[in-house]
């Protein structure tokens, strides 16, 4: 299963990899890099927009806009200037931040946050406890919590039907799926799959077939994809050590990108492995599923 390095986009740390079908390309952030980019396959052109704070993830909206998460806030963006702030997160939690985020079936933005482990000078920051929780944002309804768990890092944010979610605590080296209520209140929880040996599970897409691929971080150089029951069905070297986040693309969902990062690694290491923090493609022989948009319900 051959890997192709479509962009050494050189990202700190690259994350939240979306289709936009409409523009035939893939976006995704760099948080520390403060950035938005995008790559067109059927050119090779890579956009960038810089940002003045550091985006932590981003969605596609239904009039064509994209969403963002920017640490403290949700922006709404054009796609071009500064984000605007549509809400405030986790005001009562200074030492948080936002981190996943993700556009629902319902057309709703699901975020998670975690202890902010980026330090003002972008250098890496302990993280001493599990402080993060999920929300929902909607335009009508504002920024609500969906459950009380805590996270020590929420990631993965995957919707295999309208009723259920799968989410991971990275710290925990854990994914587990949650049934979904009436106002998106999240119950039952179970865990999908825990203590693989590789890494940790950071961002993670699904296939037309209901499998779940995962990018397995710090040091995982991998992704998983996991059978609906959570056996792992298969494991895919990868020639980056932080793959971050995952999303199908191309004009029939076929390819599968990974987006990866720098965060943490030496300058020796570097030097040695320039690609890392690069954007790369395969073909994992699985088609997947076009993104939702915040606003629309599918």
């Amino acid at each position: 299963m051959g890997v192709e390095l479509v962009l050494q986009a050189c990202d700190i740390v690259g994350e939240s990899a979306v289709w936009d079908d409409r523009r035939g390309r893939l976006v995704w952030v760099d948080i520390i890099g403060r950035r938005v980019q995008a790559f067109y396959p059927a050119t090779g052109a890579h956009q960038v927009w810089p940002l003045q704070g550091r985006p932590t993830s981003i969605g596609l909206r239904a009039d064509g806009g994209a969403i963002l998460g920017m640490e403290r806030a949700i922006c709404l963006w054009d796609w071009h200037g500064q984000p605007s702030p549509v809400a405030d997160v986790e005001l009562d939690m200074p030492a948080n931040r936002l981190n996943e985020g993700v556009v629902g079936p319902d057309g709703a933005y699901w975020l998670g946050t975690m202890f902010n482990n980026i330090q003002d000078d972008d250098s890496p920051r302990d993280i001493p406890k599990a402080t993060g929780k999920i929300y929902r944002y909607t335009q009508s309804g504002g920024v609500q919590p969906v459950c009380d768990d805590a996270f020590g890092i929420t990631n993965t944010l995957a919707f295999p039907d309208k009723t259920h979610l799968i989410t991971a605590d990275t710290l925990a080296n854990t994914l587990y799926r949650y049934d979904i209520g009436a106002g998106g209140q999240l119950s039952g929880r179970s865990t999908l799959n825990s203590g693989f040996a590789r890494g940790f599970p950071d961002g993670s897409c699904l296939d037309a077939q209901g499998c779940l691929w995962t990018a397995r971080v710090a040091g995982g150089a991998c992704l998983t994809c996991l059978s609906p029951d959570g056996t792992v069905e298969a494991v895919v070297d990868l020639p980056c050590l932080w793959p971050t986040s995952c999303a199908f693309g191309g004009p029939d969902l076929a390819t599968l990108y990974v987006t990866s990062a720098r965060f943490t690694l030496t300058d020796d290491h570097l030097a040695a492995h320039p690609h890392e923090g690069s954007l790369f493609a395969l073909d994992v022989g699985a088609c997947g599923l076009p993104a939702y948009r915040f606003g629309e319900t599918s």
